[in-house]
């Protein structure tokens, strides 16, 4: 149960980044709706896929539709009347990028995946929302620049695990790892850290 509504969370915070990335798009409502649902449910899916989970969550509990668009829609709402700061969309990235990195990889724990697939599959949940936002936005998705992004989803559920295997319980190596990918993305975004560029 606690998964699940942690899933809910982070589709809901995943779909308002949708929106905010929307927002100077000119797009119509249902463009904006469907943006939003992209970066919401697109890391889940290829999750789902991949470790051949069927079907696909969104496809039998409706539930996760109902929050994207409810999500979507109040976040038009508030954006119109009350313009949200540019850094509010990178701050709800970096949540929405921590809970599916860490609920992905509490999934491949479940199939009994190895640690490395753990890392892998946590890391492509959390980022794959996010890199088709940006292609549909026309931006450069974050995953392709310089910026500590997928790093920190790697990190995070790296940290998940150890924590795992030093005796924690898995709530709280869960939040743990949520911890350390949120300080990790907003700490690179307030100190411009990030990875050194190939030459």
């Amino acid at each position: 149960m606690l998964l699940y509504i942690l899933d809910l969370v982070g589709v809901a915070v995943f779909a308002i980044s949708g929106v905010l990335a929307a927002r100077d798009r000119e797009l119509d409502v249902l463009g904006v709706i469907v943006v939003a649902a992209m970066t919401a449910i697109g890391g889940g899916t290829l999750r789902d896929l991949l470790l051949d989970r069927h079907p696909i969550f969104w496809l039998t509990d409706t539930t996760y539709l109902v929050v994207i668009i409810v999500a979507a829609l109040a976040t038009i709402v508030y954006v119109r009347y009350r313009p949200a700061p540019m850094f509010s969309l990178r701050v709800a990235d970096a949540f929405g990028l921590a809970l599916f990195a860490l609920l992905g990889a509490s999934y491949a724990e479940a199939a009994q995946a190895p640690a490395l697939i753990v890392i892998l599959m946590g890391t492509m949940t959390g980022v794959t929302g996010g890199v088709l936002r940006d292609i549909v936005t026309a931006r450069v998705p974050l995953i392709m620049q310089r910026e500590i992004y997928a790093s920190a989803a790697i990190a995070g559920v790296a940290a998940y695990l150890l924590m795992q295997a030093l005796g924690l319980p898995q709530p709280v190596a869960f939040v743990g790892g949520v911890i350390v990918v949120v300080a990790l993305r907003l700490g690179a975004l307030r100190w411009n850290l990030h990875l050194p560029t190939f030459r």
